[in-house]
């Protein structure tokens, strides 16, 4: 059994006197079967309750943070030039952080400004983080969702899920600095240093189907040939982070995700969305390994083991004819390890055959695995503040 040292223990003197330290489970050599697997199953959520967002910080690490006066394509540029998805934004007459800029708001300026091929986008090149905040929220501004380095880590992914987030900013409450920027990817990773040291819960053999873990309805796709701008809309519209690319025979062949998108600003591109999805592909680095994908037969225990070792933000469901049939990201999971057993959330019921195909250029519901103005599943989560936060 996990403890993080407030478990319940007495002390009881006997009639000599001597004091005996029991844990409460002395007197109870059989211990109910039920009971024990109840215990095990929301251990990685006590794991969480006791660790604080602190533990996961590194000794050192990059933060990159703009000023809301800086020019938004100087703030890409940045980004790239950083290495980074997201930055936390600083405005100097309020003196504190007031969001996110993250790679979906150089998709969301695309899109909404972008004209024809070759013609100069002059919102992307001479507009302020401010001026482009005032543009899209139009009045609409929330604050900042954050949290401190001393909250639990449990804290920080009821947070993400519950605010559908995929960065979080831990800031300290005292000195206002930005410390760290807690993700899906970064906990998940945390959790698994520790999940050898833990009784694996009953529900880590059980399969995907039978945990109803992911997404298996109206899943965002596009085609080799789909235009780039018809992808990026596609991302507006669906709030998702990724988009599998599916031939015309319903097969996976690729993945095209939000941070692909920054390739654009690397290579200058963006002057140029006409071309297709497999054109704007040749400029993903060549350490790309292919789509990571699993089917829906597969344990927890093996889909979590795959998304860490990948360090992914989602994996593709498929069939065995490599045919799509769903996305599990990364809050899906965080969902099924952490916050189901704490009896928050609800889960879905999977269709037993696979789920009927939504061309890009339909309009649907969004998924529910991304917020405007936030780069999730960043890659996923997607995997995922920003500047609407």
């Amino acid at each position: 059994m996990y403890s993080c040292g407030d478990g319940q223990s007495s002390d009881r003197v006997d009639g000599g006197g001597q004091v005996e330290v029991s844990d409460g489970m002395s007197d109870q050599p059989d211990l109910d079967d039920a009971a024990s697997n109840e215990s095990e199953r929301d251990i990685y959520m006590r794991f969480m309750k006791c660790h604080k967002c602190y533990d996961i910080i590194p000794t050192s690490s990059k933060l990159v943070v703009f000023d809301t006066t800086l020019q938004v394509k100087k703030a890409f540029f940045a980004l790239v030039a950083n290495g980074v998805r997201a930055a936390p934004l600083w405005e100097s007459k309020k003196q504190s952080f007031v969001g996110m800029l993250t790679i979906t708001d150089f998709i969301n300026i695309l899109t909404r400004y972008y004209k024809s091929p070759m013609v100069q986008i002059y919102e992307l090149e001479e507009h302020k983080i401010e001026t482009w905040r005032e543009l899209y929220l139009q009045e609409t501004f929330k604050p900042l969702v954050h949290i401190p380095p001393d909250a639990s880590i449990f804290e920080a992914v009821h947070s993400l899920i519950k605010n559908k987030i995929h960065r979080l900013p831990v800031i300290d409450p005292i000195s206002g600095n930005a410390l760290y920027i807690l993700t899906h990817k970064r906990i998940l990773k945390f959790l698994q240093l520790f999940v050898c040291e833990m009784p694996m819960p009953a529900f880590m053999k059980q399969t995907l189907e039978d945990l109803a873990v992911g997404t298996y309805s109206n899943i965002a796709y596009i085609h080799p040939d789909t235009p780039l701008i018809t992808a990026l809309s596609v991302f507006t519209h669906r709030r998702v982070s990724a988009l599998p690319v599916v031939d015309h025979n319903g097969k996976v062949v690729d993945i095209y995700s939000k941070f692909d998108v920054i390739n654009l600003a690397a290579e200058k591109t963006y002057n140029n969305l006409d071309v297709t999805v497999t054109q704007a592909l040749r400029h993903r680095s060549q350490y790309f390994e292919g789509v990571m994908k699993c089917n829906k037969l597969e344990t927890l225990e093996t889909i979590v083991d795959r998304i860490v070792k990948a360090e992914v933000h989602r994996l593709v469901v498929v069939d065995e004819g490599s045919h799509i049939v769903g996305i599990v990201s990364l809050s899906d999971i965080l969902q099924a390890l952490v916050l189901t057993p704490a009896g928050l959330g609800r889960r879905e019921s999977i269709p037993s055959q696979s789920a009927s195909y939504q061309r890009p250029e339909t309009e649907c519901k969004p998924e529910r695995d991304e917020e405007p103005g936030e780069d999730t599943k960043e890659e996923g989560e997607t995997e995922e503040g920003e500047t609407t936060g």
